[in-house]
């Protein structure tokens, strides 16, 4: 256990959120997705897991150590929903409160075609892997910076 450190980020976890850079991507993802297949085409080549989780905890334990980028429109991205893109499913409502509450201001993420969403992914650093149950609880943070102190 390490002070400040919220413990429901693992060790494989939170390696992999140090070593992106900026402009980097990870997708947390529900259990449905192909998460295995994918990570195996990512930078880091392996999947992650943050099992017993939702995918609303685990984006807040995440976005408590991991910078969101603030110079692009796809610093944060959901997969839409088949036939209806404009749909915001509950998981993703959960899960945009947490990125607002972390940015301290809405911010609304983009929606992304959910084969456009699988080849993002493979693009990613990693795929973590929740145990999120609910349909379409899968997202794209990109890695933004932390600034120098004043």
């Amino acid at each position: 256990m390490l002070k400040g450190i919220d413990n429901r980020l693992n060790a494989d976890v939170l390696y992999a959120l140090r070593a992106m850079g900026h402009g980097d991507t990870v997708v947390i993802s529900d259990t449905n997705f192909p998460a295995d297949s994918i990570a195996r085409q990512t930078m880091l080549g392996e999947l992650l897991r943050m099992d017993n989780l939702t995918c609303a905890q685990a984006m807040e334990a995440v976005l408590s150590v991991l910078p969101l980028d603030t110079f692009v429109e796809d610093f944060a991205g959901r997969m839409q929903v088949v036939d209806h893109p404009d749909r915001i499913e509950p998981v993703q409502a959960e899960v945009q409160a947490v990125i607002d509450a972390a940015e301290g201001r809405p911010r609304p993420m983009i929606g992304i075609e959910r084969f456009d969403f699988y080849e993002r992914a493979k693009d990613a650093y990693a795929v973590i892997q929740t145990g999120e149950r609910r349909f379409y609880g899968c997202f794209i943070l990109r890695k933004g910076v932390i600034p120098p102190e004043a």
